[in-house]
């Protein structure tokens, strides 16, 4: 084989091969296309060649109408209480053969188990559905807009959608609110209006006419097969601080016996231990805030408070730095962050007057 055979023969394998193959495509070949196919008949009468014979049939493709609501992600959302605009992600995809609008409804579970496993026991509030409008994956208040369905979503695409909501305050570490998200298959008849809830075509085809088959097959988590209505769940799963604030006082000396067992005489110098302590487990509590007012018949010991002091078991120990006020009456101060299963102080000092 020459040179210039052996190129022709590799063009001739690379022509078959574009021939055999073809692209793949999820919704298939557009609703409404017209296929037309044609057959040629040749004879011969006589051993002569006569003219071929031709007949054609068309028939135009229907409509197959099927997408999923999903979750986006395979965890829940950790909020905190009072948090607002807390976000669960889901995504809309059309594998139709047409373009559709899809109706979204989100709604809250009402007890029962949530789709990572805890139990629904409370709900969100100001639930709304917003769609990625800069697609970045990530809720963007005030760019993103609030729908209520997607509109004119083309064939072999798809869009994500988040559910925002507010946590009220008073949950408890562990507390969940299950969300749902529901999407019906809708005509996507004029750009920026919601179409028709679409049915499929009953009876035998429909000659010269596009009919519609309803062929979202689901039926898994409570979702009905071919019904045009698809859903997901997601949840949000409340973290919290749990904080506790314990009191305690000593006296740390006395006028008549100074600091060898010293009573709570008038001008005996009294420690007051503020201790601020976060339950295993919980969230870390963040911009601690103390503000104690003294009884009226102690006297502040100026410069005597110190903050982010530690404990042993249930007592306070003598650390902390120097910090916090005192002003009116009252000896306010701030502490770090405090973690879970751990404790910070802030302590002071009055004169019993």
């Amino acid at each position: 084989m020459t040179r210039t055979q052996r190129l022709l023969a590799s063009a001739s394998v690379l022509a078959a091969a574009s021939f055999t193959s073809s692209p793949a495509f999820a919704a298939g070949t557009t609703s409404g296309t017209t296929i037309t196919n044609t057959v040629t008949l040749n004879y011969k009468v006589g051993g002569v060649d006569q003219t071929a014979v031709n007949a054609s049939d068309s028939f135009l493709v229907d409509r197959k109408v099927s997408f999923t609501v999903s979750e986006i992600g395979s965890a829940t959302t950790s909020v905190s209480p009072g948090e607002t605009n807390v976000v669960t992600t889901f995504q809309v995809a059309n594998s139709s053969n047409a373009a559709i609008d899809v109706a979204l409804a989100a709604t809250q579970l009402s007890g029962g188990t949530t789709t990572h496993g805890g139990t629904d026991n409370f709900d969100v509030t100001a639930v709304k559905i917003y769609i990625d409008t800069n697609a970045n994956g990530t809720f963007d208040s005030g760019t993103d807009t609030q729908i209520t369905y997607v509109d004119q979503l083309a064939a072999d695409s798809q869009k994500t959608v988040f559910v925002v909501a507010n946590v009220p305050q008073g949950r408890s570490t562990g507390d969940v609110a299950g969300v749902k998200l529901s999407g019906t298959a809708s005509e996507a008849t004029a750009a920026g209006s919601l179409g028709a809830t679409i049915t499929a075509t009953s009876g035998a085809n429909t000659a010269n006419a596009v009919d519609t088959v309803l062929a979202e097959a689901n039926a898994a988590n409570g979702n009905t097969a071919y019904d045009g209505i698809d859903f997901a769940f997601d949840d949000y799963t409340v973290l919290a601080a749990a904080l506790t604030v314990t009191k305690t006082s000593r006296v740390v000396s006395d006028p008549v016996n100074g600091s060898t067992n010293p009573k709570a005489i008038p001008g005996a110098t009294v420690e007051y231990c503020i201790a601020v302590a976060n339950a295993s487990g919980s969230a870390t509590a963040t911009n601690i805030s103390v503000s104690d007012t003294l009884p009226a018949e102690t006297t502040f010991v100026a410069s005597s408070i110190k903050v982010d002091g530690t404990m042993t078991g249930s007592t306070c120990n003598a650390d902390g730095a120097a910090g916090g006020s005192y002003a009116a009456g009252v000896v306010s101060g701030s502490l770090s962050n405090v973690a879970a299963g751990s404790a910070r102080t802030l302590v002071f000092r009055v004169t019993v007057n």
